[in-house]
């Protein structure tokens, strides 16, 4: 049995700024390249004889979202997976060769960057959650905690929702051996982790988990359906054997709460969600997943619910049927572009038509108005003639 496709989804280690910076600045470190470095020869030794053992341009296909760390953390990657061997080496002091990253701008992303917008019936949702009594028990038992940590980091609005950047930031610098501030204690840290993953359930779980599945992950999940069903359905030979996305741990979590194998958790930095797609000894096809979580450990496998651990192609298309959207802009009730223009040149031609109509209507009654008195003919009808 071979994997004719494989599809792979990664995250890089960024180091945050300070807390009395935070901000969306990130970038990889160097423990980050070597995390993607380590990843890549892991996928170099379990695909040994699928993959050519050089780069082979028709053999893969890596997209990444427009971010500094997930391009360079697919670089990292892919010099792992494919150090330059023979005639592939330019410069014998270089184990290393360059390998093209496809991306599209972040303003048009809208496949691997969670969760996605605009979407206004995920916003209604997101109301809607904060308003359940999960979520509002969970605002209670932490309030306390949550305004500590404004106080002593001097963000103003510290929140469930919110809190996940100060982990992050934290997380970064432990993890890189620069020294805490006092108050963040062993215990601060497992609660803000704790809020973290919480935070990550509230964005696609909680409340109307499948609905949110398919306004975020399950359009993710549908590209992956398209790809598998597209390489089973080829009459010739593919060439395309592995598929790669380097993007975010909300990327991952929202493929795998749609999944539903999402075990609470955030994924660790160089982690990817694996699909493997074989063609059986029938020549029917089916579906493996596999997550990778730790260095130097074998993937363990994941199971969607309602199948077997290797799920017929046609049975893991069924059962994840529900989470596809069939029309996104729909179920999300965002008005496209053309019917905003169309909407606005009506409205502004009905104006314009009123406007004349009233200019008209003012001209007429003004023109009344002013008309001098004349003489008028008066009739001699019934008077007697001399």
């Amino acid at each position: 049995m071979a994997a004719p496709l494989a599809l792979l989804l990664g995250i890089s280690l960024a180091l945050a700024p300070p807390l009395a910076q935070a901000r969306s600045l990130r970038f990889v470190t160097l423990i980050g390249m070597l995390q993607q470095w380590d990843l890549g020869q892991s996928l170099r030794k379990r695909y040994h004889g699928f993959l050519n053992a050089s780069y082979n341009k028709q053999e893969i296909f890596i997209r990444s979202t427009d971010y500094d760390r997930t391009l360079m953390s697919a670089e990292a990657n892919l010099a792992g997976l494919y150090p330059p061997q023979g005639q592939q080496v330019f410069n014998p002091n270089i184990s290393w060769q360059p390998i093209p990253v496809h991306t599209v701008p972040d303003s048009a992303e809208r496949l691997l960057k969670f969760p996605l917008s605009p979407c206004p019936r995920y916003e209604q949702l997101q109301n809607e959650t904060r308003q359940s009594a999960e979520y509002i028990n969970k605002t209670r038992q932490n309030l306390e905690f949550l305004e500590m940590v404004a106080n002593q980091t001097g963000i103003r609005d510290v929140s469930l929702e919110s809190v996940w950047n100060v982990y992050d930031t934290l997380f970064c610098e432990q993890t890189h051996k620069l020294l805490l501030p006092p108050w963040v204690t062993p215990d601060v840290m497992t609660r803000l982790k704790q809020l973290k993953d919480f935070g990550f359930e509230f964005l696609f779980g909680i409340h109307q988990q499948m609905e949110k599945a398919r306004l975020q992950g399950g359009v993710l999940l549908a590209q992956i359906r398209k790809n598998m069903t597209s390489a089973a359905n080829a009459s010739a030979p593919q060439h395309l054997k592995l598929l790669a996305y380097s993007a975010h741990d909300t990327t991952l979590v929202a493929l795998q709460m749609a999944l539903n194998v999402y075990n609470g958790r955030q994924a660790p930095y160089a982690s990817c969600h694996i699909f493997e797609l074989y063609q059986d000894d029938d020549s029917n096809f089916s579906v493996e997943m596999f997550f990778h979580n730790e260095s130097g450990r074998e993937p363990f496998p994941l199971t969607l619910p309602g199948c077997d651990q290797r799920c017929p192609l046609l049975d893991f298309l069924r059962l994840t049927d529900p989470i596809i959207p069939q029309d996104w802009v729909r179920e999300c009730q965002v008005a496209s572009n053309v019917q905003d223009t169309e909407l606005i040149v009506a409205l502004a031609v009905c104006g314009s038509i009123l406007f004349l109509l009233i200019i008209l209507l003012l001209t007429v009654v003004f023109r009344i108005q002013s008309q001098p008195p004349g003489y008028r003919h008066v009739s001699n009808e019934g008077e007697e003639q001399p």
